[in-house]
């Protein structure tokens, strides 16, 4: 009998999911019955056969797709395996499958994709490998749904009307219950203001407002941040998105550039979220259709945006200028966040050690990323803070320098932002003491701007004394993603020269592997 199902999979292995299909459906693979990840099975898949089959055959069958990155790690074990359409409840696979060590050994242990504390985990929207609701007891729901009323009530405290957006308004308004494959909270709130200077300008009031209340905060741009909240054994960033209407279109922060009717927002209305009524705006059906587009009734928990280059541009013009590269050090640091530190310094911060101890000085390690080189100095016995763009990448080196009462403190910095460099500077001015300061491949990560923001956040640190030592590749000799522009070698001399240092001295070296880069070492006095 010929099998006239859209989809068969024809394996599940240590690779990822073999099928054959000609449609694009969404489909969820799950472990022991929970969903892990949601993948559509052509956008997500490559032709699984020879160039020269394929050529000109754009709608090839047979196709495959690789586990995302984050999950390898996990899939060691024997588990009853599932694929299964998101929208239809279609079983396209039901069968026990060994992956890892497991293979060809029938007593191994089921396949578990949980965190160190024990908490389930999946792929959500965004790629990434976290604490998603399914699978999340009664219990941990109310909590979240706790910390979700108490940043509104905040929020109102600010002055702001918000309602809940995105995933959480999606989950609201059509399954009254948050999404299973969701794993956060989204909030959105429209300004009465109607141009980005006056919402940004109110954005960071509404920071302002909330830090002093004792939220911890991580601005994503200008007109969107992200609340950290720990609720159960999690902690969750609820994320902030600031939008504004402006000749008859909302442009809401994220996603959302649409034509809109301001009565489509005020005044709020309530929709019921796990039992809890929950602020939405007046016709929230709008800005679903506007945020996920017609189809926006039916499941896909492998949704993704597909923001129009237009939007994208000008709400990078106007919100999100200051941030260049900040989706790929958020991903990367999300990656190695639960990775233990290593005791393995780099030779530039023996170096700071040697320099630091020497000059009784303390060391500011800007674009610390993991914090390894930070934590190491801290237990040398020296002061240490370390600065970065993302900072949880730095939590686990936190958390490990607070347990054994080292001298360690993490701070957020965005030298591509006045704001933030002006802030940082004028605190450490207000607190004069020697400093060394070492930026290990930061001067080639940021942007022109940010290169002078550095120097500049020097002349203002080390007014009593101290060096600048810093690493980079030049054009030609990193070849890495991350490097930003053509940083030139003697305009950064020129750079630290007028930011007052009196003495720069820039040397060009090789490692052992024999990779070039520049080493340059400023000082002041």
């Amino acid at each position: 009998m010929t099998d006239r199902r859209p989809v068969r999979v024809r394996r599940v292995d240590d690779v990822g999911v073999a099928l054959t299909t000609r449609v694009d459906v969404p489909v969820d693979v799950c472990f022991d019955g929970r969903r892990i990840w949601t993948f559509w099975t052509r956008r997500d898949s490559v032709p699984d056969a020879p160039s020269w089959l394929r050529y000109g055959r754009r709608s090839w069958p047979q196709r495959s797709t690789p586990w995302p990155g984050p999950l390898r790690r996990h899939l060691d074990g024997r588990s009853r395996v599932t694929v299964v359409d998101s929208v239809t409840g279609q079983v396209y696979l039901d069968e026990d499958v060994a992956l890892g060590t497991a293979v060809g050994s029938p007593d191994a242990g089921p396949v578990l994709v949980r965190n160190h504390r024990g908490v389930d985990l999946g792929i959500d929207k965004s790629g990434r490998l976290v604490p998603t609701f399914a699978g999340r007891t009664d219990r941990d729901i109310a909590a979240l749904l706790d910390a979700t009323e108490s940043v509104i009530e905040a929020l109102r405290d600010a002055g702001l009307e918000p309602f809940v957006a995105y995933g959480t308004l999606l989950g609201a308004v059509r399954e009254g219950r948050v999404l299973g494959h969701d794993s956060d909270a989204d909030l959105g709130y429209v300004s009465r203001h109607t141009t980005p200077v006056d919402v940004m300008r109110e954005s960071f009031q509404v920071q302002r407002h909330l830090a002093l209340k004792g939220w911890r905060i991580t601005r994503y741009s200008g007109g969107a941040f992200k609340i950290s909240v720990t609720e159960a054994d999690v902690t969750r960033g609820l994320d902030v998105f600031a939008g504004f209407l402006d000749a008859g279109r909302l442009h809401l922060m994220g996603e959302v550039d649409a034509p809109f009717e301001p009565e489509w927002i005020r005044p709020l209305g309530t929709a019921t979220l796990d039992g809890r009524p929950m602020p939405v705006p007046a016709r929230p059906e709008k800005l679903l259709e506007a945020s996920y587009g017609p189809g926006w009734k039916v499941p896909d928990p492998a949704f993704k945006f597909t923001t129009p280059e237009h939007t994208t541009r000008s709400f990078d013009d106007w919100f999100r200028g200051t941030q260049p590269g900040i989706r790929y050090w958020d991903r990367r640091s999300h990656r190695g966040k639960r990775q233990p530190v290593l005791d393995r310094p780099s030779a530039l911060a023996r170096r700071a050690h040697v320099v630091a101890t020497r000059l009784g000085a303390d060391v500011l390690d800007v674009g610390a990323g993991r914090a390894t080189d930070s934590l190491w100095l801290a237990r040398q016995g020296l002061s240490v803070t370390a600065y970065d763009y993302v900072t949880y990448a730095a939590e686990q080196a936190r958390r490990t320098a607070e347990a054994e009462s080292l001298d360690l403190e993490v701070r957020h910095l965005n030298l591509a932002e006045l704001r933030s460099v002006l802030g940082e500077g004028t605190r450490l001015a207000h607190q004069p003491r020697p400093r060394v300061v070492l930026a290990r491949h930061v001067l080639d990560a940021t942007s022109g701007v940010g290169r002078e923001s550095l120097a500049r956040l020097c002349s203002m640190a080390l007014r009593e004394g101290g060096q600048l030592l810093a690493e980079l590749y030049l054009p030609g000799q990193g070849g890495h993603s991350w490097m930003v522009g053509r940083p030139d070698a003697d305009a950064i001399a020129d750079l630290l020269r007028e930011a007052g240092a009196r003495r720069v001295i820039v040397r060009h070296r090789r490692r052992s592997s024999g990779k070039a880069f520049v080493r340059v070492v400023a000082e002041w006095s």
